[in-house]
């Protein structure tokens, strides 16, 4: 089990801790706003078909034509590692061309891989908020509103936290200028504990510095220690977690695996979440992220697009 212990960072942090707490998703400038007479519009993760692009059968490049074709979805978000050129910019104009000619929008990237922003270490902590910089400035060429980052690190509850404080802090400020907003994810231990999460936003207390709740990833500690694999041994209710991190949301991810009879989701009450997500105002998109087993990819998605127009209303 994880133990909060004191923080023992001290003055190797160039932290921010400004305090009050602030909320994003009700004035930042450079989110897209439903305006019609639903409350949310859909878009589409790309991990939904993270298995047809790690098989070759669908590149980054052709992701908003086939989500358009096959979804009528109009809104995507990528995911860093299917990008087979990482940030050139003749891939990035390539990527613009195939979202215009298919009128998508591009609304963030999920970034995976550039080190953890909760290192306890002050060196590669830096070393990560650098890592992301090319990210901010391709989000910024494809006129994404967003990255999607993670809080990770292995130390302390507060350790941790102060760490994740403080290397947001940095990003957020480098990212202001370029009008991208860093949005981190519940996506295991520390970060799917969410008033964990809620404090570190609080404490960054930037506009362009918010959360994206995901449905599903609320495991906190699995078997093992391990980040990914192994059964989960701590979960955090995902309804709590979800209410908490609202405040501060700048994207919603509506994970789905399995479904009834009746077309519902077994692992998460879609209604109940939804009402969560609707009583905090947000009116922006929500993401499909299909990752279940028993339908292929295009069925999975298809069936948790319909199970969000049900609730729509």
């Amino acid at each position: 089990m994880f133990m909060q212990q004191s923080s023992k960072l001290g003055a190797g942090l160039y932290m921010l801790g400004l305090g009050a707490c602030s909320t994003p998703n009700s004035d930042q400038k450079n989110i897209p706003i439903v305006e019609d007479k639903s409350w949310f519009s859909i878009s589409l993760a790309q991990w939904s078909l993270h298995k047809m692009l790690q098989a070759e059968k669908l590149t980054n490049l052709e992701f908003a034509a086939f989500t358009k074709k096959n979804f009528d979805i109009d809104a995507v978000e990528y995911v860093s590692q299917f990008f087979d050129k990482g940030t050139d910019k003749e891939y990035l104009k390539a990527l613009n061309q195939q979202a215009n000619d298919h009128g998508v929008k591009q609304l963030l990237i999920m970034i995976d891989g550039e080190g953890d922003l909760g290192n306890t270490d002050e060196t590669e902590r830096k070393k990560a908020v650098i890592n992301h910089y090319k990210w901010v400035e391709a989000a910024k060429t494809l006129g994404c509103h967003s990255i999607r980052v993670n809080a990770f690190g292995e130390g302390s509850y507060e350790d941790v936290q102060a760490a994740a404080i403080d290397a947001l802090g940095a990003l957020g400020q480098y990212a202001q200028p370029f009008g991208i907003n860093v949005i981190v994810e519940n996506h295991g231990s520390y970060s799917s504990d969410g008033k964990w999460l809620s404090k570190i936003m609080q404490q960054v207390n930037l506009d362009n510095v918010g959360t994206l709740p995901d449905f599903g990833n609320f495991c906190i500690e699995r078997e093992g220690g391990q980040r990914w694999s192994g059964d989960c041994i701590n979960e955090y209710d995902r309804y709590k977690g979800t209410a908490e991190m609202m405040p501060f949301a700048m994207g919603i991810s509506a994970k789905s695996h399995d479904f009834d009879a009746k077309g519902e989701e077994i692992n998460t009450d879609y209604k109940k979440m939804l009402s969560i997500v609707k009583a905090a105002d947000y009116k922006g998109y929500i993401g499909i992220e299909y990752e279940g087993e028993e339908l292929d990819e295009v069925s999975g998605i298809q069936k948790t697009k319909a199970l969000l127009q049900r609730y729509n209303v």
